[in-house]
């Protein structure tokens, strides 16, 4: 019997050094089963040398486990740290909530006071000599493994206890050289995190009488480095990091291990899968990174599992009754398509009688816009501050005006910030942002195209820009989630109560040197406020503003290369697409087709621009803007290089009037090449029509600017091969017909009022 049960503890010794590490360390065992004759030699770095350490209870259960931990307050690194707790069932208790924690933050190493609650804890344990206890951190810490893998891996060590180790020695260095060698692993004890039997922690805390502001660090360093209390407690040093990872000195070990339906981290140096993982010192953002995976908070099979946790629905709630949110808009430099972004911010499904509106324009360029934008629609909001360029208030200074104005206000539940430069599509974003429930989280937008988005994932040593290994899965939604990033700027949500409490900091937009985005961001990382990134949904994207020119009259016409979503929600028709699939396309006369390119904005604008340059042709044959300067069919027009379009309108033919071509004219395909490309106008006491001519193209593409009826009367073109006319243009849309040889046409005459086509020789 003894023979089977001995066979059957080595086979679960072996099976769970299988499932846990690659190497299992060297261990001292006394096996009662063989009578005390099986015999071990130890490991190396504070564990006996030889099996001289007390009996271990052979047998260790969760039961026998208890996790103490200080935390004086709810912080959102210790709810992470109790949510990993919870799903591997560990018995948690937190040490010391409510209290002030005694230290000012970075004027003292601090720690004692956790030793103090640590001692006091024990008072009731003392005498348990099969209760095992953890002693660790929280608002840096996550589990990565249950307890019975925790308690396997600490009967391994056989010691009575167990702290972890680190590669960096503090804070006294001058105490390296005392510090017994080790021939693998690390060498100095960390302690953020240890594990042992009540009774020998009872005697390892026994002699503490320090005061709160004192060093944990440096008491545990001292009393492990005397050999005589190292050996009476029997303590050693997790060297390998089978038990923690402390993560300061260790980034480049640490890689995550998927699994199926459950993460680790893995430690590449030796091989070890750690329970727990400790982002200590400046390694806090490492271990944001790691904790959105680990233990399964986001896994390849489930993908994210928590994000449904702790949400705050908005179902059924009426309007009245819904969070009031200030919403603050910035304007800090030129931003094309400022129309469209407003227009989004109307279509947000959210009452505006629940919204405050705070704009901070700084650019004198966006002065007009911003106040039709408040004369038509101010009075439809709650209240409305604005700072106009004229203020001349800076960045930073404006931001914390409005953040302010949310923290100084009890009835505002959230902040809603949000930058020109961000183009809002998603109706219910600011809806789904308020149901996540954070304190602070950023819808993820990105530039079309590009890796340029609103978060980063992780930050260089000196604190910049540096790209996590899941960025681009993030960006490109490969991964979907919630992510805990260091870095968000352009829009983001803050809860109200967070502005009055943690980041009660009214210049949060200052920060030694750094930029306002920057600057948030590290005065909310130093509040050990997290933020989030959702890429749950589609919210929109950024604009770039690289190109932008203020030096026409509607600079968004210049923006088809730049911003090509937003040049074509503001310019394109609405059934453009109908007409790409063939379901409105009409043909008037033979191979004449008419359908929807231009909105009423785009055939408005291009007008206005034209008349705004106003070098109009003077309508004869003497031309001096086209090759040879002569015209044989002259009209009084305007060509788009004279006004430095000509590059963005051959991008447009390219982009909408090409693939229709190729679809309607089967077996043709075009390249969209023209020489003259133009605006005509036609007026009865100017140039009221046009003699029948061809066309120098192979296919000519017509685009009515106005629209007959209301801006003149006539018009119309008449092909007089077939005896056919096309008298009633449709305002944006675009006539197309071949040029030379078949479609011989003319302009009819314009009776009244001005006429505005937009003519393409495509193909000479």
């Amino acid at each position: 019997m003894q023979v089977l049960l001995l066979l059957a503890h080595l086979g679960s010794l072996l099976l769970a050094d299988a499932k846990g590490d690659a190497k299992p360390e060297a261990s001292c065992c006394t096996s009662p089963l063989l009578g005390g004759d099986l015999t071990i030699k130890a490991g190396v770095g504070g564990a006996l040398s030889q099996c001289e350490q007390p009996p271990l209870p052979w047998i260790l259960g969760s039961d026998n486990l208890l996790v103490l931990t200080v935390a004086t307050k709810e912080t959102e690194g210790f709810r992470r740290f109790k949510r990993s707790a919870q799903f591997f069932n560990y018995k948690i208790q937190a040490l010391g909530l409510g209290e002030d924690w005694g230290v000012e933050r970075g004027t003292s190493a601090g720690g004692g006071q956790k030793i103090r609650l640590l001692k006091k804890a024990l008072e009731k344990h003392e005498d348990k000599e099969d209760l095992v206890i953890l002693f660790t951190d929280s608002y840096d810490v996550v589990f990565a493994s249950g307890p019975r893998e925790l308690l396997k891996k600490f009967r391994q060590a056989r010691s009575r206890v167990v702290f972890s180790a680190e590669e960096l020695i503090y804070p006294d260095r001058r105490l390296e050289a005392k510090y017994p060698m080790v021939s693998d692993g690390k060498r100095f004890l960390g302690s953020g995190g240890f594990i042992g039997y009540a009774p020998n922690l009872s005697k390892l805390v026994a002699k503490w009488e320090g005061q709160d502001s004192d060093s944990d660090q440096l008491f545990y360093t001292k009393i492990f480095l005397d050999p005589e209390k190292r050996e009476q407690i029997n303590i050693s040093l997790d060297h390998r990091c089978r038990i923690f990872q402390n993560l300061d000195g260790a980034l480049d070990e640490v890689v995550l291990k998927f699994e199926m339906g459950h993460v680790r981290a893995r430690n590449l140096a030796y091989d070890t899968l750690p329970v727990l993982i400790h982002g200590n010192g400046p390694t806090k953002l490492q271990l944001n990174y790691l904790g959105n995976y680990i233990p399964h908070f986001w896994t390849f099979e489930t993908g994210c599992t928590v994000c449904d946790e702790g949400l705050r629905s908005l179902k059924g709630i009426g309007d009245e009754a819904l969070p009031m949110v200030l919403v603050g808009v910035f304007i800090e430099q030129p931003t094309p398509f400022l129309s469209l972004f407003f227009q989004r911010l109307l279509r947000l499904h959210y009452p505006r009688s629940r919204m405050r509106l705070f704009i901070h324009s700084h650019e004198q360029h966006h002065k007009a816009q911003v106040e039709q934008f408040l004369a038509e629609h101010g009075g439809e909001y709650q209240s409305v501050k604005l700072v106009g360029p004229e203020v001349r208030m800076s960045n930073a200074n404006a931001r914390n005006m409005g953040a302010d104005l949310c923290r100084q206000e009890q009835t505002c539940t959230y902040y809603f910030s949000v930058d020109a430069d961000v183009a809002l599509t998603e109706p219910d974003s600011l809806r789904l942002l308020i149901e996540q429930n954070k304190n602070v989280i950023a819808p993820l937008m990105m530039r079309p195209g590009r890796l340029w988005s609103n978060f980063w994932g992780a930050l260089s040593a000196d604190g910049y820009y540096a790209r996590s290994e899941d960025y681009v899965d993030i960006v490109h939604g490969r991964r979907v989630g919630i992510w805990n990033v260091p870095y968000i700027s352009n829009i983001y949500l803050i809860k109200g109560s967070a502005l009055r409490a943690e980041l009660q900091h009214t210049d949060l937009f200052h920060h030694r040197k750094l930029d306002p985005d920057m600057a948030f961001c590290a005065n909310i990382r130093q509040q050990e406020v997290f933020m989030f990134l959702t890429n749950r949904h589609s919210f929109g994207h950024l604009l770039s503003l690289d190109s932008y020119q203020t030096t026409h009259l509607h600079n968004d016409l210049w923006e088809v290369f730049s911003n090509p979503e937003d040049w074509k929600e503001k310019y394109i028709h609405e059934n453009y697409t109908k007409a790409l699939a063939g379901k409105l396309v009409e043909t008037p006369c033979p191979d004449v087709y008419w359908f929807p390119i231009f909105t009423e904005v785009a055939c408005d604008e291009l007008v206005q621009e034209m008349e705004h340059f106003g070098q109009w042709s003077l309508g004869d044959n003497k031309d001096n803007r086209i090759q040879g300067g002569y015209e044989n069919v002259p009209t009084i027009d305007i060509h788009m290089n004279q006004i430095s379009f000509e590059r963005e309108w051959h991008k447009f033919l390219v982009e909408y009037i090409a693939p229709l071509t190729e679809k309607l004219y089967p077996g043709y395909y075009t390249r969209a090449q023209f020489d003259l490309a133009f605006v005509v106008r036609y007026k009865p006491d100017e140039q009221p029509s046009l003699m029948p001519h061809h066309d120098a193209s192979t296919f000519t593409v017509n685009i009515a600017l106005n629209r007959v009826g209301e801006d003149y009367e006539g018009g119309g073109c008449r092909f007089l091969r077939y005896n056919c006319s096309v008298q009633a243009p449709r305002k944006g849309w675009a006539l197309m017909h071949p040029g030379r040889l078949t479609h011989y046409h003319e302009g009819l005459p314009t009776t009244r009022g001005t006429r505005y086509i937009a003519v393409s020789f495509v193909d000479p």
